[in-house]
């Protein structure tokens, strides 16, 4: 594994072609105020110059998020903190979770603990979401009179459909990993101990596939999810286009031809 890149509040390395970005607060359960979603804009942005192909994101230490960090928030009344939440949004959260949504490179999340508020969102983002066990999911807004962000509103009612959604975000209940499995809000929930092994080989797998075309299907599936039909069939047409002028489409077609593995390189 490479030297991580400097940050204050994630780590960012890399594993022959797979990126690890890991949320780095342990002693406030990886707690995101919005500096770590602008270190962590900077990181997707960086991610071509690391050769990557595949990124997996998890969490150090015992959590992988606990939500925004609500510490040191200015509270001299509702409407300056109500000013600070939206610039916070707008400026920070949003812009890197709509960065990651773009991002031409499968994702793969391992979630090593509690994934709440922000950081659920962050974990339901992935392509493929691992998480521990012991690990839950947690929409905690409504105990504190807020509403849910960072995409979740958009991303709950379209992976686990209205009544579950509703289910999360109105009563903010915890939804242990094993039970997100079952509604089909994750992959897979591994034994702990398993956790990252799983990720890790799921990532490479990844890594080691036809990332052009894997990136234009993270990108088909987002705007499916809102498109009318004809609308995907034109969407599948221009990118099925980009994909067979690809590297990987040649060496994919050849190696069906003369029955051997295809060997792609991301190109």
């Amino acid at each position: 594994m490479t030297t991580p890149t400097a940050f204050e509040t994630i780590r960012l390395s890399s594993q022959g072609a797979v990126a690890v970005l890991t949320l780095n607060r342990p002693q406030r359960l990886n707690a995101a105020p919005p500096a770590m979603f602008d270190e962590i804009l900077v990181a997707l942005r960086s991610l071509p110059g690391l050769g990557a192909r595949a990124l997996l994101i998890t969490g150090e230490g015992r959590a992988f998020c606990s939500g925004a960090d609500l510490q040191g928030r200015p509270d001299p009344g509702a409407m300056t903190r109500g000013s600070a939440t939206y610039g916070s949004l707008t400026g920070s959260y949003s812009p890197t979770m709509l960065a990651l949504s773009k991002l031409a490179l499968p994702v793969v999340c391992a979630v090593n603990g509690v994934a709440a508020g922000i950081g659920c969102s962050l974990a339901l983002a992935a392509d493929f979401t691992l998480a521990a066990r012991s690990a839950y999911f947690l929409q905690a807004f409504v105990n504190i009179g807020l509403v849910p962000d960072g995409g979740a509103t958009w991303m709950l009612a379209r992976q686990v459909g209205k009544a579950r959604a509703a289910e999360m975000m109105m009563l903010g209940e915890r939804i242990p990993a094993e039970q997100a499995q079952a509604w089909g809000l994750i992959h897979r929930a591994v034994d702990d101990a398993e956790l990252m092994a799983q990720a890790m080989a799921l990532a490479e797998r990844l890594a080691n596939g036809p990332t052009v075309a894997l990136g234009l299907m993270r990108q088909g599936l987002a705007r499916a999810l809102s498109q009318s039909y004809d609308e995907a069939l034109a969407t599948e047409a221009l990118h099925q286009s980009i994909c067979a002028n690809s590297q990987d489409s040649a060496e994919g077609i050849s190696a069906f031809i003369e029955r051997r593995k295809a060997v792609f390189k991301g190109a």
